[in-house]
């Protein structure tokens, strides 16, 4: 490998390694900080926070970027090997790295996909990383000049020669055990389970002293917004902006279900929950200048109208879970099958003018993202962790006046 190349794809894997660095930071202050907002999160399309917290930003309960720091420092190291090591070595490392990036190449690929086609967000963090991957694949293939098939019986030769040299030891060792560290130790996030009744319930982490402490604060110091929303006697009011076509509403929808019901059994009508429509689409919102959520007006305008059957929450769960497959046929089959509406076409119009009324209300109290939460009238842009959510209830129901 010759130094220029090696050069070059050290750049590409520092790059990479700070990008996948300062993701892991973020997502470690999104498990630490309920009231966090990262620098990326520029509107409601370009948003790292959203990336994260959906369910493609973790494997196993780990964020994705750690695991992308781990690989991005093997492949420094490599780079580092392409300069520094023997001949007969370095003229294996290319071959490494291009098999190393392939593998890498096809898992950036699927988050790609994940984060454009799914989730229609946009992360800067994961895009450079992306950029990173694709610059080791086209530079350490260009670099190969032996054959792959051959890399197996190479890669034999290449660790008895390791094995002779302290220093590579000590780098590896070193590595893995950063890596073991860094897995065993960073946060995990909370994994979705299915209670026996079948309802979708939530292992939180327990809320540390710490992390109660801040929330605590957060919650005393927060403005409070004055809301026209009747409270019904409510000592906790929870108005919720959502769109039924955003990921991280349906995320955040599945993950409060079980906290609210909790609430409702031990405090009955103490915790009141009001959905407020949100849709991100221009046709029907007119704050909003891209289509973010082509089928989000309909989902608004059919909840309404099974909410006449007493079906509005059977037909926001189904919506919810299976946002990936809503199309406007599946919205309608669902507004009939799920919601019981048979007159949808004929209310349409006039049930429209009821969430633009939700969105006009959004727009006056500054919404500029799905979910909005307000707390007693505590604004929260974003879904917040499920036991965060939980600890801020149980804050203002001991605080209520």
């Amino acid at each position: 490998m010759s130094t220029t190349s090696a050069r070059l794809a050290l750049l590409c894997a520092l790059v990479g390694l700070g990008a996948a660095g300062t993701a892991a930071y973020v997502h470690y202050r999104m498990f630490a900080d309920p009231t966090y907002t990262s620098f990326c999160d520029v509107n409601t399309t370009i948003s790292c926070t959203q990336v994260y917290a959906s369910r493609f930003g973790t494997f196993r309960g780990i964020s994705v970027s750690v695991f992308g720091g781990i690989w991005f420092g093997f492949a420094a190291l490599m780079s580092i090997a392409g300069m520094t090591a023997r001949p007969t070595v370095r003229e294996s490392i290319p071959a490494y790295l291009f098999a190393a990036s392939t593998l890498a190449l096809a898992g950036i690929l699927y988050l790609a996909y994940a984060s454009f086609v799914i989730l229609k967000l946009v992360c800067v963090l994961c895009l450079i990383t992306y950029a990173a991957v694709i610059g080791l694949f086209l530079i350490s293939g260009a670099a190969t000049s032996i054959p792959m098939l051959s890399l197996p019986r190479r890669a034999a030769q290449d660790l008895k020669t390791f094995v002779t040299s302290p220093l590579a030891i000590a780098l590896a060792v070193l590595w893995l055990g950063g890596a073991a560290t860094t897995l065993a130790f960073f946060p995990r996030e909370a994994t979705p389970v299915t209670n026996a009744l079948g309802g979708l319930a939530s292992v939180a982490p327990e809320v540390t002293q710490d992390q109660r402490s801040e929330l605590e604060r957060f919650m005393a110091s927060a403005p409070r917004v004055p809301l026209v929303v009747p409270n019904e006697g409510a000592k906790v009011l929870i108005v919720k902006f959502a769109d039924f076509q955003c990921p991280a509403c349906g995320q955040a929808f599945l993950a409060y279900k079980p906290i609210i019901a909790k609430y409702a059994a031990s405090h009955p009508g103490q915790v009141k929950v009001v959905h407020k429509d949100f849709p991100l689409n221009p046709n029907c919102n007119q704050a909003v200048r891209t289509m973010l959520h082509p089928w989000a007006c309909d989902a608004a305008v059919a909840v309404r109208l099974a909410r006449t059957h007493n079906r509005g929450e059977q037909l926001e769960d189904y919506l919810y879970t299976n946002q990936k497959d809503m199309t406007p046929e599946s919205v309608r089959k669902a507004t009939v099958d799920v919601g019981q509406v048979t007159d949808f076409d004929a209310k349409y119009a006039a049930t429209l003018e009821q969430v633009k009324s939700d969105i006009a209300m959004g727009q006056q109290l500054k919404v500029n993202q799905t979910p909005t939460f307000f707390i007693n009238g505590v604004k929260i842009d974003g879904a917040w962790a499920p036991q965060f959510f939980e600890q801020a209830i149980a804050y203002e129901l001991a605080h209520a006046k």
